[in-house]
């Protein structure tokens, strides 16, 4: 991806991953727009980096997409770069009854928000040089967490839907890029402080240098191994990854 001259809008830009990415983004001289529900964290981030702007966005609503969409396209006909990263994270109860609430905002948020929001841009997109459509999935696409399964889940089927548009956009411009981070310390989960979550701004660091290349996952040198579980020994893997897991989070 080019690093710079860019009109970026990343969703889940208050904080976490999707601050540290606008943040780094921003410093290289690109325009860049964040969206998010909260709007006391949106004015922090901009207060902090003079010249990027913000929107509100409810990424779990189609109007609200849509809306979002066409204001970007009149305001910013130069955007050619989303990155969706909105995503939330909840320990959940798979091996009994579901709380359908949780269920129902973690699918809307983690799968179905991205692929509104990149549908409701990539006619756009397609017109542009230059022009990336970019995920933040995570490694539990690949190994799930199975005490949050249904996020894991959420990132598997995201996987999954990526692979299948970078196939179909193959022939246009616009290329699609997968993010999958380790365990990061961000509010997910509670992890800022949690000593066996990469520090963030590492990971910012490790992950910008890749985006920067023609790679299309960017995938840090902790995440290999994740990224890796494949083939027939993935239940072992996926075993006892679980097991550690336990230990650190509880469960049955």
């Amino acid at each position: 991806m080019k690093l710079t001259g860019n009109t970026i809008f990343i969703t889940g830009g208050g904080s976490g991953i999707g601050r540290g990415l606008a943040e780094a983004l921003h410093k290289l001289g690109n325009k860049v727009i964040i969206a998010g529900r909260r709007r006391s964290h949106l004015n922090a981030v901009i207060a902090a980096n003079p010249g990027m702007e913000a929107v509100e966005l409810d990424i779990t609503d189609p109007i609200s997409i849509d809306r979002v969409a066409a204001k970007l396209i009149v305001d910013h006909p130069e955007l050619n770069v989303l990155i969706n990263n909105a995503g939330i994270m909840q320990p959940d109860a798979v091996a009994g009854k579901i709380d359908d609430a949780l269920l129902t905002s973690t699918v809307s948020t983690n799968l179905l928000g991205p692929i509104r929001t990149t549908s409701a841009l990539i006619e756009h997109l397609k017109g542009k040089d230059n022009a990336v459509v970019a995920y933040t999935s995570s490694v539990l696409a690949f190994v799930p967490l199975a005490v949050t399964g249904i996020y894991s889940s959420t990132k598997a089927a995201l996987h999954s839907y990526i692979l299948s548009q970078r196939f179909m956009l193959r022939h246009t411009g616009v290329r699609v890029i997968e993010i999958a981070p380790p365990w990061v310390r961000t509010e997910l989960m509670n992890s800022q402080e949690a000593e066996q979550a990469m520090p963030l701004d590492l990971f910012i660091a490790e992950a910008m240098a890749i985006l920067g290349t023609d790679a299309d996952e960017i995938v840090v040198e902790a995440a290999k191994m994740f990224r890796a579980n494949v083939g027939p020994s993935e239940h072992g893997f996926v075993n006892g990854f679980n097991e550690q897991a336990l230990a650190i989070f509880g469960g049955a």
